[in-house]
Parts: C-alpha cells; structure tokens; sequence
C-alpha cells in the first residue's frame, strides 16, 4: 500500500480538494465523508468527558482526604516531569510503530490506571467510615500514569488525523477536534461534580471506566497505520532527528515559540480563587463561571468555524488570533484594576458577587478561549500539512510538551507577579507583552507571515 505524501496531497487521489462552501457554522463534511475520523472523533469526545470526569474527582478525593490544597496541586506537579518525556517519547513511538497499536496500548494502560483509582476510592469509603484513610501515594501514582498515558495518545491521535483525513479537510478536522475539547471541558466536570455530590466518589471513577469503552471502540475500528518510509528502531537517535527536523522547520517552530509567548503571559487562571474571595465575590461560584467562560468562548470559535476552511494564511492567522488573545488578556487585567480600586464588599454565595465584574471578566475570558482556539486551529492544520508524516508523531510530542509547560509557567509568572504587585498586574502587563512580542517575532521571521496552506512548507 503506498501511502500519499501529506506535503503534496495532490498524489493521494483521496484527497481531491472538495468544494469550499461559504459558510459560517462549523463544516461537518469530515464526519459525513469520513467515517473512520467519525467513529475517533465521537468515541474521543464520549472518552474525553469521562477522563475529565477523573480528573475532577482525583481533586475531590485527595482534598476530602487531605484538606489541603497544596496536596491537590501536588497531582499536577508529580506528573509534569513524566509528562514531558512521555510527549517526547510517545511522539517517537509513534512515528517508529504502527500507530494503531500505539494508541490500543496506551489506551488500556491509562483505562487500568482508571480502574485502579476506582479501587483506591472504593478502598477509601470504606476506611472512612472508621475516620482512617487511605495512603496519597498510590492515588498520585495512578494519576500520574494516567497523564502519561494520555499524554502519549494525545501525541499518536495528534499524527493519526493527517493519515486518515485528506489534506484538504485538515483545517475543518482541527475545528471539530475544538468543538470536542471543548465539550470535554465543561461537560466532564459538571458531570463529575453532579456524580461526587449524589451517589459519590467511586461512582465517578466507574463512569470514567465505562466511557472508556466508547473511545477505545473508534481506536479498535482504526485501520493499520505502519511507519511510511522504511523501518527504523526507536532510541536516541531517532528522537535526536525529531529535533533536529524542528531546528529546519522555521514555520513549525514558530508556531511552538508564539504559543509559549501567549501561555506564559495570558494565564490568569490562578488568580480565579483570590477575585472571588476579595474581588469579584462568590467564592467557588465565581471560580466555575470563569472557568467555563474561557471553555465556552473555545466552543463557540469551533462552531463558527465554517471560514476556516478559506484562510490559507495561516502564520498571518495564526499571529492575528494570538494578538487578539493579548487584547482580551489586557482587558482582563483592566477590569481586575478597575474592581480592585472599587470599594465593592466580596462575600460567598450569589450575593455577594459583583455581577458587572463577573460579566465583564467573563466576556474577556470567553474572547481568550475563542481567540486561542483560532490560533490552535491553524497552528495544529500547519504541524500536520507542512510536516512529512514520518515527524509527526515527534512533532506532535513537542508540541505536547510546549502546552504541557507553557500554563505551567505561566502560573509561576500570575502568582510572583501577583504576589509582588496586585492581582491586576500580570493579565495587565501580560496582554500588552503577547501584542508586542508577537508583533516583533512574526515580523522577524517573514517565511511565517508568509505561509500559504495551499503549498506547505515546515
């Protein structure tokens, strides 16, 4: 079987540019046209929200157990050094091995570690009713390899999507892959929190395990994807060539360096628990409605992203998309400024939220996710058109890692930034730097403002 080069998809006959239609809502055609992308992307999506699902519930479990945050956090910090290498890695395996069972083996890794967490649970209700607990070191073990094994499905579906879709769908299959993340995002928590509060914990767990099921399915359904080229035996060596590629790939690099730029500078989301005790008010009200207005601005850019199809500019897109971030960014920070020169009293509960505040700071959230969702859209479609398939899986480890420790240091820039000056100072200052760092590197680099979809170059 010979396999279509994806930098010139005129030599697949699949991949006959279809028509474009001017539309305005999301492009379903490849769901209609395309039934193996169909049955990922829905089981995906079913699978997603159920991961979600856990990850809320492993907070829940370890602060009912704990009551402290700091050990909450620790789920995150124990797994970002795993994460990393599994992005790096994982994207290796999955340019050296068929990427099929690439994507069957870390998908049963991570649905044992689920099971294991809902053993761990169940073990700790059944201690709590003699007021001991369980020990935490086996719930971060679980999580943690949980992370990484989806880390390494992320990095393999990530390569996948330019083997099964034709070229010219790659932009429309990247907007729906949004409209999925997005769903995840607000569906899987709001479940999780309905599930842990009416029948508990280890129910939680075990929704995540039986969803697994829906998602595994349209992994199973998935036909072989062997390595294109000739063999070659994973190692140092051949993650040393993915890195290399990247240093002679200015377009793709770019894309990585502009993304870093914006999640280090455009993370306010640490600041979400201080603006609804002292701020905004509410409490933990104010914090869920600012969180799911950020996922409900990536939602809507997804379902309004029937122009994608037409933008072929992508690196001017791309720098355009981001440069709106910082503007919403900076409002974000006006708003904050502004609220906290007010002399509004914050208290818990519905009344005392200041609802102007709320709104506002909503709207700059929604516009953050809509804008980053623009810019993910074509800095996904230009990783997987412009690279040859036998680097995508590395490329798509690298770019794991990238938005893997880019919120992380984001979050160390918003809290010693907050911490030394007010609250209002690091989306404030933040949004003015995305604007001006991206004006300055993507004019530098004139082959990314010049990139053209239509004839892609890394």
């Amino acid at each position: 079987m010979t396999i279509p080069d994806p930098t010139h998809p005129e030599s697949d006959p699949l991949a006959a540019p279809t028509p474009v239609k001017h539309r305005r809502l999301v492009d379903l055609a490849p769901l209609r046209t395309n039934r193996v992308f169909a049955r990922l992307w829905i089981g995906s999506l079913i699978s997603g929200i159920g991961a979600q699902m856990s990850i809320v519930a492993v907070g829940l479990q370890i602060y009912a157990m704990t009551r402290s945050t700091f050990a909450v956090g620790l789920v995150g910090g124990i797994a970002l050094v795993p994460m990393i290498v599994a992005g790096l890695w994982g994207g290796m395996i999955a340019d050296v091995f068929d990427r099929r069972r690439v994507l069957i083996v870390s998908s049963l890794t991570g649905w044992a570690s689920t099971l294991s967490l809902l053993a761990l649970s169940t073990w700790e209700a059944i201690l709590g009713r003699d007021g001991s607990h369980a020990p935490l070191w086996p719930f971060y073990l679980a999580t943690t390899v949980t992370a990484v094994a989806a880390t390494i499905r992320s990095a393999t579906n990530g390569a996948v999507v330019g083997r099964i879709v034709p070229a010219d769908m790659i932009s429309r299959a990247t907007a729906l892959n949004g409209i999925s993340f997005g769903a995840m995002l607000t569906i899987g928590p709001a479940f999780a929190g309905v599930l842990a509060a009416t029948v508990g914990l280890p129910w939680t767990f075990a929704a995540d395990a039986v969803l697994f099921t829906a998602g595994f399915l349209g992994i199973w359904m998935l036909p072989s994807l062997p390595r294109a080229g000739e063999r070659i035996q994973a190692g140092w060596s051949v993650l040393r060539e993915g890195l290399q590629f990247l240093t002679r790939a200015p377009n793709i690099r770019m894309s990585f360096i502009v993304d870093i730029v914006a999640m280090t500078f455009g993370r306010p989301y640490v600041l979400f628990p201080a603006l609804g005790a002292t701020v905004v008010g509410g409490g933990s009200l104010t914090v869920g409605a600012l969180t799911a207005a950020g996922a409900a601005g990536t939602i809507l850019t997804s379902l309004f992203s029937g122009p994608v199809a037409r933008v072929h500019r992508h690196g001017i897109a791309i720098a355009r998309a981001i440069t709106v971030f910082g503007g919403f960014v900076a409002f974000f920070g006006v708003v904050t400024l502004v609220m906290s020169a007010s002399d509004h009293v914050a208290a818990p509960g519905w009344d005392g939220i200041h609802w102007a505040a709320l709104i506002l700071l909503g709207l700059a959230l929604a516009g953050m996710g809509a804008s980053d969702e623009a810019s993910a859209i074509f800095r996904q479609s230009m990783i997987i058109q412009a690279a040859p398939d036998e680097m995508r899986g590395r490329l798509q480890g690298v770019f794991i890692v990238v938005v893997t420790g880019g919120p992380r240091i984001g979050d160390m820039y918003v809290g010693l930034l907050a911490t030394a000056l007010a609250l209002w100072s690091p989306p404030l200052f933040g949004g003015f730097a995305i604007m001006a760092l991206i004006a300055v590197i993507t004019r530098a680099q004139r082959s990314f403002r010049q990139y053209d979809a239509r004839q892609p170059t890394p």
